[in-house]
């Protein structure tokens, strides 16, 4: 279920995030390229169809890849760079967003915002920096599995193992990659070490 990517220019790329002192227009590429580099792989298998094309010599048929296949969609707000390092790799993909509210105090989280498209027979790949109670993940893929894709797929720089722990159970048969597992949850619920709040990070 879970693939940790420890490639060594995503481990350093990690490590800059980590640091408080990353300026936010820096923390926005580094979430830009992380995600274009885990889209790469996690998309290892797509399907190759022939199409034709007009060249230099004629028309000829060649590989494409079927982008129309896939959707990615963003958890607001700090999924966003991700989305668009992910669009970088697949253009003609198509989108969706969802916006998920944690309550502090419970920790449980609720879906206040959807935007789908179509997603039955499709790939959906989930784009997230953390994963850390399950909670927002958990949420998310409830509002996605009842419109029938073929495949969910999350993407996460770092992940607490509670939080994996939690979507295993729920949903066994999702696909998850991260740069990092990482140590576990503190009291309230964050993990460590971390990242911080991203949201806040990144846009405030």
């Amino acid at each position: 279920m879970v693939r940790e990517l420890r490639h060594p220019v995503l481990v350093h790329k990690l490590s800059r995030i980590r640091d408080i002192r990353t300026p936010k227009e820096t923390l926005r590429s580094l979430l830009r390229e992380i995600g274009s580099f885990m889209v790469y792989e996690l998309l290892s298998d797509l399907q190759i169809g022939e199409r034709e094309i007009e060249t230099w010599l004629g028309v000829r048929s060649f590989p494409f890849v079927r982008e129309e296949e896939v959707v990615f969609v963003a958890v607001l707000r700090a999924g966003l760079p991700m989305l668009e390092g992910a669009l970088s790799v697949l253009p003609g993909a198509s989108t969706g967003f969802l916006a998920v509210k944690r309550d502090e105090e419970t920790l449980e989280s609720r879906v206040f915002y959807t935007r789908l498209p179509d997603l039955a027979g499709r790939r959906v790949v989930i784009l997230d920096p953390m994963l850390a109670t399950g909670g927002t993940l958990i949420s998310s893929l409830r509002e996605v599995v009842e419109r029938k894709p073929s495949q969910t797929v999350s993407v996460h720089i770092v992940c607490a193992p509670e939080g994996i722990e939690r979507v295993r159970e729920r949903f066994p048969q999702h696909r998850l990659f991260t740069v990092s597992v990482d140590e576990g949850l503190n009291s309230r619920g964050y993990i460590v070490p971390g990242l911080g709040d991203m949201g806040d990070r990144l846009y405030s």
